[in-house]
């Protein structure tokens, strides 16, 4: 049942508990619950990274 918005800066997502994967449910990202729903906002920043180590090396 996950609804997502494309948005200029990001994706908005609606999401019930269960479909909330381990960065959200640890709330590495902004969520915010309103009733028995989770709102996670994921940047354009944060979608390329998906938790992988960024080359520091430049």
């Amino acid at each position: 049942m996950a609804v997502r918005i494309k948005l200029p800066g990001g994706t908005l997502k609606m999401k019930t508990y269960r479909e909330l994967r381990g960065r959200e449910r640890d709330r590495r990202v902004p969520v915010m619950k309103m009733g028995s729903l989770y709102f996670v906002w994921w940047s354009n920043s944060q979608q390329g990274s998906h938790g992988k180590p960024q080359d520091s090396h430049r």
